[in-house]
């Protein structure tokens, strides 16, 4: 009996001094409150059988009273034990009133004991020595029960160590093992396999305890993080956090500690906004995205720049429920620093191209100008060296008496033929000049304007006609649509493409002469269709997988790619069309470019 007090008043100092640590805890988790209860019905038990062995011998009281209270304990255990498992394998469950009827027999149990004398449903004959009780009907109704919720938190543990470790978490074994020894102990002495006294079942027990005790303390058992799981999110690259209702940290990874530079110590139950508050300016967006995440199972994403770190983040917060009941929130940082300096070069170095481009084209202006308005200024100087010939013989003439009215019409005649080639020649440079003004504002501007085909093909026929003569090329130009035909956008632009593809073509031929190519324009029922057409080298299979996918050059270094791809992107955005194409080795190549009527 001496040993039986001794193991009784271990598991008594065990249960007060667990559910003292229970209690110092700052946060209360249900796993907490549920974990405390199986500590308080261990004590009453515990309590109840020390009262037993003191007083039913020296005061000849009944052991069967002391029973009355013990079983409080012993009822109610089974049930928090059910609802250890299965919050430990829920991390959170929302309270149920069907879960009321989990009381139903573990009440009715202590009230058939507490009348036990009147009908002797629960025990006929008691002892404290379990081979010597005899059991009444209801003691099997209750043992069954118990033993059931028993079983089924066991499972539950199991199952959800299996699930998330893939094998047993420590901690978990160790819960397990605290709590199949007692149930295995005391199966075998309710069934009288083995002789037993009732105290079996409260020092069995303190087995438990100690090892629940020895979960907490080492693995922090109540923490529900399977050892594995924590190594998973550890090797993550991203930071994780989670933190409950009141934006305390629960959880996170080495990731975090290592981006952020802080301690566990100083994470672990800490204000995740006033945590992060001398990292960053303006957390007031983070605090009301929180607020939001909690009532809503939406995905919040946004970037934050972290001055302190020199960083950026994609930071995306989640709501973490289950059965509609709020667990916590998961929240996740990505290091996007990297990826922000890329954009940034990127943009820098395709802002370059463009300018590069740009210049290229001004370039081509520029010499077809030079070229497209020689021959003009020519002609108009021979005009006016003629015209200046006519104005001396006509001054010489008119004090020659051999001069007659004849004379001096065929000088007009004359005089107004110089006069009619020169508004010939000016009117040609003025629609060289529009054509080049144009095209020169459509690098900077975007407007939108009505304007015929014929329009199109005279300004595409200008601003080529030099590229052309010097590549001798013949450009063939065939429409079957009516060229007063109107079309609305930017005709600039319009004209930079076509002129765009036909340089192209040009170079397809690699500097052959006397070569020929097509401009077709044509009329579906809903579309106009623009060609250009080459019978030049044609463009390799790699290279038309690529083409308006990413900037593509057959021209090596002479290329950048960047034409096509703006042309491309131009018709898309500007005109709501397309551009499409067919090439052959060595046969040549079509462009379309496609323009929906409006």
């Amino acid at each position: 009996m001496s040993l039986t007090i001794i193991l009784l008043v271990i598991s008594l100092i065990s249960d007060i001094i667990l559910l003292y640590l229970m209690q110092k805890s700052e946060k209360k988790s249900q796993l907490h409150i549920v974990f405390s209860l199986n500590i308080v019905n261990l004590l009453i038990c515990t309590i109840g059988q020390m009262l037993q062995i003191f007083f039913s011998n020296n005061q000849n009281i009944s052991s069967i009273y002391f029973d009355y209270f013990v079983y409080i304990g012993t009822c109610f255990l089974p049930v928090s034990i059910f609802f250890t498992g299965l919050i430990f394998a829920n991390t959170k469950i929302k309270l149920k009133k069907s879960y009321l009827l989990l009381f139903i027999i573990p009440i009715t149990s202590l009230l058939v004991l507490w009348t036990n004398d009147f009908h002797h449903l629960f025990y006929k004959y008691y002892s404290t020595s379990i081979a010597n009780a005899i059991y009444g009907p209801f003691l099997y109704i209750h043992t069954v029960y118990s033993y059931s919720l028993l079983l089924i938190g066991i499972i539950r543990l199991l199952i959800f160590s299996i699930k998330n470790s893939g094998f047993f978490s420590k901690q978990s074994i160790l819960v397990v093992l605290g709590i199949i020894i007692p149930v295995v102990i005391n199966l075998l002495g309710s069934f009288k396999i083995i002789p037993m006294t009732i105290y079996v079942t409260t020092i069995s027990f303190t087995f438990s305890i100690l090892c629940f005790a020895f979960a907490i303390l080492k693995f922090d058992f109540l923490k529900v993080a399977p050892i594995a799981l924590q190594r998973v999110v550890d090797r993550m690259s991203d930071c994780y956090l989670v933190i409950n209702e009141n934006n305390i940290i629960t959880d996170f990874n080495k990731t975090f500690l290592e981006t952020f530079h802080f301690t566990a110590n100083s994470v672990r139950n800490t204000d995740f906004c006033k945590l992060l508050e001398p990292t960053s300016t303006n957390l007031d967006e983070l605090t009301l995205t929180l607020e939001k995440a909690k009532h809503s199972p939406e995905t919040f994403t946004f970037e934050r720049y972290f001055k302190s770190l020199n960083k950026y983040f994609h930071i995306e917060i989640n709501n973490i429920s289950n059965n509609g009941s709020f667990l916590g929130i998961l929240i996740l940082f990505k290091d996007i620093t990297q990826h922000i300096e890329d954009m940034k070069t990127i943009q820098e170095n395709q802002d370059l191209l463009i300018e590069k481009e740009r210049l290229a084209s001004l370039g081509q202006l520029v010499g077809g100008i030079a070229h497209n308005l020689k021959t003009p200024i020519m002609s108009i100087a021979g005009a006016a060296e003629g015209l200046t010939d006519l104005t001396k013989e006509y001054d010489a003439s008119i004090d020659d008496p051999e001069v007659n009215s004849f004379d001096h019409h065929e000088i007009a005649r004359d005089m107004t033929e110089w006069i009619e080639k020169i508004k010939t020649h000016t009117s040609y440079m003025s629609d060289i000049i529009t054509a080049v003004k144009g095209q020169a504002v459509t690098l900077s501007e975007d407007t939108e304007d009505a304007f015929t085909i014929e329009e199109l093909l005279k300004r595409i026929n200008i601003l080529m006609r030099h590229e052309l003569k010097n590549a001798l090329i013949e450009l063939r130009t065939n429409t079957t649509i009516d060229t007063s035909f109107s079309l609305k956008g930017n005709v600039n632009s319009l004209v930079q493409v076509i002129n765009n593809l036909i340089s192209n073509a040009i170079q397809a031929y690699n500097g052959k002469t006397n070569e020929v190519m097509d401009l077709l324009v044509e009329k579906t029922e809903h579309e106009i269709v623009i060609s250009v057409k080459d019978y030049g080298c044609g463009m390799p299979t790699e290279v038309q997988d690529k083409l308006f996918k990413e900037m593509i050059t057959t021209k090596g270094k002479n290329g950048t790619g960047l034409g096509l791809f703006m042309s491309y992107s131009t018709i898309r955005g500007h005109f709501n069309g397309n551009i499409t194409f067919e090439s052959e080795l060595g046969k040549g190549t079509t462009f379309h470019v496609i323009l929906p009527i409006d």
